[in-house]
């Protein structure tokens, strides 16, 4: 099996969180992961992170509604030029989607973690 690095971005320290559960079943199915959220703590030994990070990212998953997600947070993601970005329940955004497909990153609308049980992740 493949790793895949993944940035979780919104992540929270509450164990209901969906953030939370995908945080520790990337973990468990031995995905190095990094929680990005803005809440102090951490999930499980990861602590979660206050700056998004510029490291070497194969899969982002977002856990923030479209609300959230600005034209910079679309930059970022952009620069960061991972191979996908999973869009969770609640946080399709058709726009940022297009653009995702535009600059070659997989858009996935989809739940990551039935993708982890389902071994389409």
């Amino acid at each position: 099996m493949t790793t895949k690095k993944t940035l979780v971005i919104g992540a929270s320290t509450n164990p209901e969180r969906y953030a939370y559960k995908a945080t520790v079943m990337l973990s468990e199915y031995n995905h190095p992961v990094i929680p990005y959220g803005i809440q102090k703590g951490e999930i499980e030994g990861h602590v979660i992170v206050h700056e998004l990070p510029h490291a070497d990212i194969d899969t982002v998953t977002l856990y923030i509604g479209k609300q959230k997600q600005d034209k910079a947070f679309e930059d970022y993601i952009l620069r960061l030029k991972p191979k996908r970005v999973i869009f969770n329940p609640g946080t399709e955004n058709e726009m940022f989607e297009q653009k995702l497909l535009e600059n070659g990153i997989q858009p996935i609308e989809a739940c990551t973690l039935v993708m982890l049980r389902t071994g389409q992740f």
